[in-house]
């Protein structure tokens, strides 16, 4: 993801709030496997309906 600006990063929608998320550098190499946008939404994954 070198040399994209932020306005043109992918974006993701989060299972549990359904909030759009873009890509973060943390996320690099596990990009396929992110599901949520936060450890709080990680977390009540199982509150989700």
């Amino acid at each position: 993801m070198k040399g994209v600006k932020k306005n043109n990063l992918p974006e993701k929608t989060c299972l549990v709030c359904n909030r759009p998320f873009a890509w973060r550098k943390k996320w690099e190499k596990n990009w396929d496997n992110v599901k949520y946008c936060s450890e709080k939404c990680k977390r009540n994954k199982i509150k989700q309906t």
